[in-house]
């Protein structure tokens, strides 16, 4: 069962619950062993096509799929064969299989997965070497790996990190820098970061330049710095919105912003399968108050046909303040892998 992100991990000064925290901390010490262990020990296995992975440092709520979705369309303009390859997380699939939105349900592959593959090949697949040479058998030039980057079993080209970069309100997204279920890191920060060959900081829409704070944390990494911008305005009239995201309050407050008319907001663990009482409990709330139901483009294709027809989705896109600095990058990837397979190499 998915629980509610924790929006204490997400303070790092007069954090509340210290005794909660304090007896998590073995735990975290636990994970932290087992996460080192298991990257150290793993030698990568190379999947036959370059792998370009966008991951976390923390759990959930980055905007990490936005990202790849904009990686992914920046290789279709360029005419590269670029494919997503996912886990799955919370299909029944353990693949490896390409992802058909006409066919495959959110409780088949997985909510994003689902989500990127209406105009982008995607593949899921618990063993990601199997995934990536699958992909590569198919045509694929380049794998863009949606998160993975604790996972040490494919050999990666290019791996980027995305942080959300949002610090107002007494929030810090590293929380006070403990490892999860003390904080919401997946490794200690200087491990992830070593790791890494860039990050991508999603700064809210609002603000125009990074905390210098967070910005000194990365190191000498490079720092590319993205906003998640809605593809569309909301729908009009009363809304009552609805999220099952990481971090859902940040939901809220970006439909707030784009001046949708908000009369109530549900918030909901990150991929929440939304059962029918849940949904016609939603509908009658909405109902009552004269309101439409609004969600995320994520939270709207878990939904089934028939609530899709009565809920509106509003999808975000990933865009860059310096798009050449990201396809720099991307096309060092591919530069790479042309020079690897030149004849006589």
């Amino acid at each position: 069962m998915n629980l509610p992100t924790p929006r204490w991990w997400y303070q790092r000064d007069q954090v509340p619950g210290p005794v909660v925290r304090a007896l998590l901390r073995p735990v975290s010490w636990l994970w932290t062993y087992v996460t080192a262990r298991r990257i150290a020990r793993t030698v990568p296995t190379d999947g036959n096509v370059p792998v370009i992975c966008v991951g976390n440092l923390t759990v959930g709520g980055t905007g990490k799929t936005p990202v790849v979705r904009a990686i992914l369309d920046y290789f279709a303009s360029t005419g590269i064969a670029a494919h997503s390859l996912s886990r799955g997380y919370g299909g029944r699939l353990s693949g490896p299989v390409r992802v058909d939105p006409q066919t495959h349900l959110a409780t088949d592959v997985g909510d994003e997965p689902l989500m990127l593959a209406i105009g982008h090949a995607v593949w899921i697949s618990r063993d990601r070497v199997a995934g990536a040479r699958a992909a590569a058998a198919s045509g694929a030039k380049v794998v863009v790996m949606d998160d993975g980057h604790q996972n040490p079993s494919l050999k990666k080209t290019l791996s980027l990190i995305v942080l959300d970069g949002e610090t107002r309100n007494g929030e810090w997204p590293l929380g006070d820098g403990s490892v999860v279920p003390a904080g919401p890191l997946r490794e200690p920060l200087a491990a992830g970061l070593a790791r890494a060959d860039a990050i991508i900081l999603v700064q809210p829409a609002d603000i125009a330049l990074p905390d210098p704070d967070l910005i000194a944390l990365m190191g000498n990494l490079p720092i590319l710095i993205a906003r998640l911008l809605p593809i569309g305005p909301p729908p009009s009239g009363l809304q009552l919105g609805f999220a099952g995201i990481g971090k859902p309050w940040k939901v809220e407050r970006s439909l707030r912003l784009a001046g949708c008319q908000l009369v109530d907001f549900a918030p909901f663990p990150d991929h929440m399968a939304y059962a029918e009482p849940v949904l016609n409990a939603l509908a009658q709330r909405a109902a009552s108050l004269d309101a439409g139901l609004v969600t995320t483009e994520k939270d709207w294709v878990r939904l089934s046909p028939d609530w899709r027809a009565k809920v509106t989705s509003w999808p975000i896109k990933a865009v860059f303040d310096d798009p050449a600095a990201l396809t720099a990058l991307l096309d060092l990837v591919v530069a790479k892998a042309d020079h690897s397979q030149t004849p006589g190499r």
